[in-house]
């Protein structure tokens, strides 16, 4: 099982990622949007391959355009660097 961070690591490492971090969650989210429901479930695809291989999949939903990501360590309770990991993974797609 992963290691939940320390507060100042995860708040180091949000203040650099446009990711946000919900307390009562105990999770980091985003929003992404894309053109239209092709490209946003065509990059939904891709994350599917990344979560996968890393064995670490997020909580997510879809609407049109509209990708929202919720990542969490649920055995562990909150944030770690897995979620951190897989969120700069996400990111990289985007960019």
């Amino acid at each position: 099982m992963a290691d939940l961070i320390p507060d100042a690591e995860r708040i180091a490492a949000l203040a650099q990622m446009p990711w946000t971090y919900d307390e009562a969650g105990k999770a980091i989210s985003r929003s992404f949007k894309f053109a239209n429901f092709s490209e946003a479930f065509g990059f939904m695809a891709r994350v599917a391959l990344l979560a996968e291989k890393a064995g670490h999949h997020p909580d997510w939903s879809n609407s049109y355009n509209r990708v929202d990501i919720t990542l969490s360590t649920h055995d562990a309770g909150g944030v770690t660097r897995n979620d951190l990991d897989l969120a700069r993974k996400i990111d990289a797609l985007v960019e």
